[in-house]
């Protein structure tokens, strides 16, 4: 398969695990939770239905996580411009390097939300309750930066015209 094609398909599912894992934060916070409060108010029944969202959604968040992790390695080890890890040497590295910095504190959140706070053999407190859903609204505020700086990086990463 031409290098070319092999690239595409990388971006393609860089491109798709980033949808999966930050459209599914986005769809959870800004439609699915207000919808189910509003229809099953805070009850015994809207716990369930967030648990069993939660399981669901889990495997595809872990499995995005490995996937960018992957296909981000890929696609950095092909662009001239990325100069390492956590570098600050250009606008490029800068703004990729808050990237990761950003993606790596969404990974965090996400094992604490769901491996501490959801895996709890007594149901949470209210306060947990709270936490766990300021967190997932951080996650969700972090994964719009993370798409801007996705631009950004894109913009500054891309040849420059003479």
């Amino acid at each position: 398969m031409p290098k070319p094609v092999v690239f595409a398909v990388v971006v393609f599912l860089h491109d798709l695990f980033t949808s999966v894992w930050i459209g599914g934060l986005i769809t959870l916070g800004v439609t699915v939770l207000p919808s189910a409060r509003q229809v099953l108010g805070k009850g015994p029944q809207m716990k369930k239905l967030l648990s069993a969202i939660q399981k669901r959604l889990s495997v595809l968040v872990y499995a995005s996580i490995v996937g960018l992790i992957v296909t981000g390695v890929l696609q950095a080890n092909r662009n001239p411009a990325f100069e390492g890890l956590f570098r600050f040497g250009s606008a490029y590295s800068t703004t990729l390097s808050l990237k990761h910095i950003a993606v790596a504190v969404m990974i965090g959140i996400t094992l604490l939300r769901s491996l501490v706070l959801s895996r709890r053999h007594e149901p949470l407190t209210p306060s947990q309750e709270r936490l766990s859903m300021g967190l997932l609204l951080l996650n969700l505020a972090l994964g719009i930066v993370v798409l801007l700086l996705t631009g950004l990086s894109v913009a500054f990463g891309a040849p420059q015209a003479a």
